[in-house]
C-alpha cells in the first residue's frame, strides 16, 4: 500500500477487441491462423538458411536475425490475445504485464535496427561490389547484430525502469489486446511526461534516425541500379531492393503513425488496428515477401524438397 487510498494493481483487465461473441469466435480462427503461418514461413526460412550453404551469406545472416524476431514478437503478444479472444476472464497479471511491454519494446526496437543493417548490407552490395566482402565481412556482420539486439535491449530497459518508477493504483483495464507501452502508461496516478519525453525521443532516435538511414541508401541504391547497363542484372538489383522495401515500409510506416502522428478521435481503436499490423500482419508477410520475390529462397526450397 502506499498510502490510504493507493494500492499497487496486481493484475489488470486486457480488454481486446469490443466485438459479438460470434465475430470474436471468426477473429479467433483467423488470427491462429495468421500466427501458425508467422510461425510456419519464418521458421522455414530459419531452416533453408542454416540447412542450405548456398544461403550462408550476410544479407541471410540478417535475414535470419529477421525471422527470429518476428517470431519473438508475434509470440509475446499474439497467444494471449487468441486466449482471450475465447475466454471471459482477461486478466493478466502486473509482473507478465510489465514483461510483455518490456519485451514487445526490446524486439520492436531491434527489427528497426537489423532492417538498417539490411539496407546497408544492400547499399555495399549494389554501390560497392568489388569491396562487398571486405566491409560485410563475418566478423562486422556478427558486430553488427550483436550490437543492434544488446542496444535494443538496453534501450528497452530504460523504458522498463521508467514504468516501474511510477505508481500504478488504476484504473484496472487496459483498452488494448496487449500490455502495449502507451495504454500501460494510461495505469500510472502520477504525471508520465518523463516517460512520455523518452517514448518520443526513442522514436526520433530509433524510428526517424534509421528510417533515414534507410531512404539514404535506398536512393544511392537507385541511382546505381539506373547505371548498370544490363536489363538482367537491373531486374536482379531491383528484386532484392524492392523486397526489402516493401518490408520497410510497412513496418516504420505503422510505426510512425502509432508513435509520432496526431491522435485521432478514436486513439484506441486506431492503435489497435495498428498493433494488429505489427503483431500479426508484417511478422507474417515478411517471410512471403523475402521467399516470393526470391529467386535464391525459391531455390533453396526446391533443393530441400
Amino acid at each position: 500500500s502506499m498510502g490510504s487510498n493507493q494500492t499497487w494493481i496486481t493484475e489488470v483487465t486486457l480488454l481486446g477487441f469490443q466485438v459479438y461473441p460470434e465475430l470474436e469466435f471468426f477473429l479467433f480462427g483467423l488470427f491462429c491462423l495468421f500466427y501458425t503461418l508467422t510461425l510456419l514461413g519464418n521458421g522455414v526460412i530459419l531452416g533453408l538458411i542454416c540447412l542450405d550453404s548456398r544461403l550462408h551469406t550476410p544479407m541471410y545472416f540478417f535475414l535470419s536475425h529477421l525471422a527470429i524476431i518476428d517470431m519473438s514478437y508475434a509470440s509475446n503478444n499474439v497467444p494471449k490475445m487468441l486466449a482471450n479472444l475465447v475466454t471471459r476472464r482477461r486478466t493478466i497479471s502486473f509482473v507478465p504485464c510489465i514483461m510483455q511491454t518490456f519485451l514487445y519494446l526490446a524486439f520492436a526496437h531491434t527489427e528497426c535496427l537489423i532492417l538498417v543493417v539490411m539496407s546497408y548490407d544492400r547499399y555495399v552490395a549494389i554501390c560497392s561490389p568489388l569491396h562487398y566482402t571486405v566491409i560485410m565481412s563475418w566478423r562486422a556482420c556478427t558486430v553488427l547484430a550483436i550490437t543492434s539486439w544488446v542496444f535494443s535491449f538496453l534501450l528497452a530497459l530504460v523504458h522498463l525502469i521508467l514504468i516501474l518508477s511510477l505508481p500504478f493504483c488504476g484504473p484496472h483495464e487496459i483498452n488494448h489486446f496487449f500490455c502495449e507501452i502507451l495504454s500501460v502508461l494510461k495505469l500510472a496516478c502520477a504525471d508520465t511526461w518523463l516517460n512520455q519525453v523518452v517514448i518520443f525521443a526513442a522514436c526520433v532516435f530509433i524510428l526517424l534516425g534509421p528510417l533515414s538511414l534507410v531512404l539514404v541508401s535506398y536512393s544511392r541504391i537507385l541511382f546505381a541500379i539506373l547505371r548498370i547497363e544490363s536489363g538482367e542484372g537491373r531486374r536482379k538489383a531491383f528484386s532484392t531492393c524492392s523486397s526489402h522495401l516493401c518490408v520497410v515500409g510497412l513496418f516504420f510506416g505503422s510505426a510512425i503513425v502509432m508513435y509520432m502522428a496526431p491522435k485521432s478521435r478514436h486513439p484506441e481503436e486506431q492503435q489497435k488496428i495498428l498493433s494488429l499490423f505489427y503483431s500479426l500482419f508484417n511478422p507474417m508477410l515478411n517471410p512471403l515477401i523475402y521467399s516470393l520475390r526470391n529467386t535464391e529462397v525459391k531455390g533453396a526450397l526446391r533443393r530441400v524438397l
